[in-house]
């Protein structure tokens, strides 16, 4: 299917620019796989109704790390570096702009973005350049402990203003890796997660640290396009649930497409979801067989995106455009902080 298929009219002022509160007040449209095109329009506080006791509720708890850092060269050039992931202690795969200034050898010293003083006791070298123009990195210093005072949200570009870490933030984040939210679960609260565990749905987590590819658009033939590496794990005890759930003809749930990934990428044939840590750049679009999971909590995503090939893997290409073109006469909200969608 070419890449034009998948696009959509989408009006600007439809892409939310912060995030509802409180978090579950947030539209929630309501589609089904099977049998023709209907929909529902909510809530996400409602989703306990279209949840039943029984069902495993999988949710990415990666954390958000303020990776976007101003950085320094010996000259006083000014460069932006944007960590990708940490590939040893001390040593990052990062993007930086511009490139042709960050040469192997290059040197850096960290800004603070707050007051642009000189960050003392942390610097970083260039020491090489892979495909893709990423960067590797090695840090003096202890960047962690520095990040969050030269560090910011990476926004993605659709977002205009500033949003505080804590809101692009899942509530139950709690491995730090990520420079994209997981935005699916940016609509669950303490107490919608409450009442979920008390009518019977069982919680597991499981961890995906969303790279920056997850703003690179398709360009071109679908077909040809690569995924970035993205590294992720299942423990133990979520594998083992969601097989027994299987077994058993109970529902996997998963809230986020970051959480089809991760489970798809860990599941084999006769075995089931394999607990264990791994990379992934598994592309999801039509036709895809899913194995794993049996409905899906997501948000509204771009035209063109890798994440709007796999909603219409899941629920169908016509229907998918179908639900995009509603939710968009009715006034949804777009993007990672806009409304949701369950599709059952």
């Amino acid at each position: 299917m070419s890449l034009e298929a998948y696009d959509y009219h989408l009006p600007p002022e439809l892409i939310a620019q912060e995030g509802v509160e409180p978090r579950d007040r947030a539209r929630m449209l309501v589609v089904w796989r099977e049998g023709p095109f209907r929909a529902e329009h909510r809530q996400v506080k409602d989703l306990p109704e279209y949840l039943r006791p029984g069902d495993i509720l999988v949710l990415n708890e990666s954390k958000v790390i303020p990776a976007r850092l101003l950085a320094q060269r010996p000259t006083g050039g000014k460069v932006e570096v944007l960590l990708v992931r940490e590939r040893a202690p001390g040593v990052w795969e990062a993007l930086v702009g511009p490139g042709r200034k960050a040469k192997p050898g290059t040197r850096l010293r960290f800004v603070s973005p707050r007051d642009l003083r000189l960050v003392p006791d942390l610097e970083a070298e260039v020491v090489g350049v892979e495909e893709g123009g990423v960067r590797i990195l090695r840090f003096q210093g202890d960047l962690v402990a520095h990040l969050e005072e030269v560090g910011e949200v990476p926004l993605p570009p659709y977002i205009k203003g500033r949003v505080p870490l804590e809101r692009y933030q899942t509530v139950y984040a709690k491995r730090p890796g990520s420079v994209a939210a997981p935005t699916a679960g940016l609509h669950f609260t303490p107490e919608l997660l409450a009442r979920l565990e008390a009518m019977g749905v069982e919680l597991r987590f499981l961890t995906l640290h969303v790279g920056p590819g997850t703003f690179r658009p398709v360009k071109g033939d679908p077909e040809k396009h690569e995924m970035h590496p993205e590294p992720f794990e299942v423990p133990q005890e979520t594998a083992r649930a969601i097989n027994r759930a299987k077994e058993e003809g109970r529902r996997v749930v998963a809230v986020g497409t970051t959480v089809v990934r991760a489970l798809e990428s860990a599941f084999r044939e006769g075995v089931g979801v394999v607990p264990g840590a791994g990379e992934t750049r598994l592309f999801i679009r039509p036709p895809y067989t899913f194995r794993a999971i049996d409905a899906l909590f997501t948000n509204f995503h771009l035209p063109r995106s890798t994440l709007l090939m796999l909603v219409a893997a899941f629920l169908g290409y016509e229907k998918t455009m179908e639900a995009y073109r509603l939710a968009v006469a009715k006034g949804y909200r777009f993007y990672s902080l806009g409304d949701a969608m369950l599709i059952s």
